[in-house]
């Protein structure tokens, strides 16, 4: 039998130095890894009486031994962090899983180099752009280039071994330098310009392109003029779908979101000032971490053997943004900058990012396959006969009683089922009265059920504490619906997730589930998708009213330019939809006049 581990005994002879952590089991198996500025101090947190965290107690009661590192600072000390949770894959650490390395756009050297998609060591001679979020980035972008600039992308066999071109050159994207189709400057030429491209200087190679164009055209070489002119054409069009206002470095957009036990990471690249792309992460989530936790644990092991950009834009403040900060910057020599409330465009993308992540966050739950086990654990928690097979979650969602809209979701052993999802406007109550408007909401919703006879629910949740779940009672009592359990969900005192209280119809009592509950994961789940629907209803309610005048309010915008508007964009919805740089590329509307109109369209007013 082993020795049990006495930490008192081995906290005498820890040093107050910066260093990594590592807590073993039993079987030497490694249990965490952590990082601390002073190592004493930071493993006797682990061994207080009163530990409130339920991750930490359970870690506590399995370690058998602690193995130390000191490193020179707590930089170093996170840099080594990083690298053994990457390594080692604890259990109680938040684990990066997907970690394959990134491709590139390889331009090879040479009289007529082609462009390839790139993975692994750059030993090849030439230039590397990237890193592109994933292989479709790069094929996307390999066929823009191929379509504009019929720059070969076969292997060097291939390019030697041809006698006459290929299909490419037949249907216009490469321009047949095997065969001599095309001389050495004129290729170079146009490897440069693919360059400059990636480069995201698109701009100066529109510039080159007309001025050839007009040489080309003065000199009646009016085929040679077209080719270049639908390159120009291309390229704008380009620019339209990826400029980004005020950008011209690189940049990466970072945005998590955990709900219902599990977390999502979006990652969105821009270099040069072009959206490359996104991709979704899912770290291994211990119980109790928070966001914020879970970024820093990501960025730290993400970024830990790939490139860094000057400038992060995450969607939570991290408790260790300078200490990583100054990781990065003794890993790559230069200043790296974490912004987490950026304005104007920037804080648009990072919306983005943060809504991708939402997405992906709930398609990941739904498709699952414990989502049957989530509802097993609901049937115990509720104390149920039988396993529920349909949830409906009731949200109400209004600005100071302004355009309320009541939402329900439902939810099935196949998780979301979108079809059956309804929304209520809510019309002749007391602004403000979310008891009255859920009365209203849930009335319509099951006297209609009623009277077609369709399914009802198994359990029905509302987004509320007991003064709601009366009104819920009162209104299947009233319809004489039966056999449906009623479940009121009410937020914590923090409103931090994992404390809900749960009201139950017939129980005096309230009742808390513990916060790695499958039953409590479940329910959150429901209740924040019932939440996300009702202020999207919400929301769009709310800008119909307010954008119905939009343009007759904008100062500088007459009969003409708002006819030139409407009849540029095809009607109010799809200019309410532009962006600034839309906006302003419409004849009259010059750039302070564009965001005037995209403020009337977005801002809060």
């Amino acid at each position: 039998m082993a020795t049990p581990f006495e930490p008192q005994s081995f906290l005498k002879t820890l040093v107050a130095l910066p260093g990594v952590y590592r807590m073993l089991d039993e079987r030497g198996v490694t249990l965490y890894v952590g990082k601390a500025r002073n190592l004493r101090q930071r493993v006797a947190s682990y061994f207080r009486d009163h530990q409130s965290s339920a991750k930490t107690r359970s870690l506590v009661a399995q370690i058998q031994a602690i193995e130390v590192t000191v490193t020179h600072t707590e930089a170093e000390a996170l840099i080594l962090e990083s690298r053994l949770i990457k390594e080692l894959q604890p259990r109680y650490n938040i684990l990066l899983r997907d970690d394959k390395g990134y491709p590139y756009i390889h331009v090879a050297a040479g009289d007529f180099p082609g462009l390839t998609l790139h993975r692994g060591a750059k030993r090849a001679p030439g230039r590397y752009f990237g890193p592109y979020p994933h292989a479709n980035a790069v094929r996307d972008t390999l066929n823009l280039l191929q379509k504009v600039f019929r720059l070969r992308s076969c292997e060097d066999s291939f390019f030697r071994a041809r006698s006459r071109p290929c299909l490419q050159y037949q249907i216009k994207r490469c321009t047949a330098p095997c065969v001599g189709l095309i001389d050495r400057e004129r290729y170079q030429r146009q490897v440069q310009n693919a360059v400059l491209f990636l480069e995201g200087r698109s701009g100066q190679v529109i510039d080159d392109l007309a001025q050839r164009m007009e040489k080309e055209a003065a000199a009646l070489h009016f085929e040679e003029a077209a080719v270049l002119r639908d390159q120009i054409v291309e390229l704008r069009q380009v620019q339209q779908r990826q400029h980004v206002e005020g950008e011209s470095g690189d940049l990466d957009v970072v945005a998590g979101v955990a709900r219902g036990g599990a977390a999502c990471v979006q990652v969105f690249v821009f270099r040069g000032g072009r959206l490359l792309g996104n991709k979704a992460f899912f770290p291994r989530l211990p119980e109790d971490e928070d966001v914020g936790a879970v970024l820093g644990a990501f960025l730290a092991q993400y970024y830990l053997d790939r490139e860094i950009p000057a400038e992060l834009l995450v969607s939570h403040d991290l408790a260790e943004a300078d200490l990583l900060a100054q990781a990065f910057q003794e890993r790559v020599g230069r200043r790296i900058a974490f912004v987490a409330h950026p304005r104007g465009e920037r804080a648009h993308w990072l919306d983005l990012a943060r809504r991708n992540a939402e997405h992906a966050l709930m398609a990941h739950l739904s498709s699952q396959a414990g989502i049957r086990q989530r509802l097993e654990a609901l049937r115990d928690a509720l104390g149920l006969d039988e396993i529920p097979n349909r949830l409906e979650c009731f949200d109400i969602s209004h600005t100071q009683g302004e355009a309320t809209v009541a939402a329900c979701v439902v939810f099935g052993a196949e998780g979301p089922i979108k079809s059956d999802y309804r929304r209520y406007n809510i019309e002749a109550i007391t602004p403000g009265d979310d008891y009255a408007a859920l009365h209203q909401a849930l009335t319509r919703r099951y006297t209609r059920l009623r009277e077609e006879q369709s399914r009802l629910p198994d359990v029905l949740f509302i987004d509320g504490g007991p003064g709601q779940l009366a009104q819920a009672r009162a209104v299947l009592e009233e319809l004489q619906v039966v056999g449906v359990t009623a479940v009121g969900v009410a937020k914590g005192p923090t409103r931090k997730p994992g404390l809900e209280t749960l009201f139950l119809s017939g129980e005096n009592r309230p009742f808390i589930l513990p916060a790695d509950s499958s039953a409590l994961h479940l329910v959150q789940q429901i209740r924040d998708e019932a939440h996300r629907f009702a202020i999207a209803g919400h929301r769009q309610r709310r800008a119909k009213v307010r954008t119905t005048s939009a343009l007759e309010r904008i100062p500088g915008i007459g009969p003409k330019r708002r006819q030139s508007l409407l009849r540029q964009f095809g009607g109010l919805k799809q200019l309410a939809r532009a962006g600034v740089e839309d906006l302003a590329g419409v004849e009259g509307i010059n750039a302070e006049l564009a965001q005037r109109i995209y403020d009337a369209f977005h801002g809060d007013t």
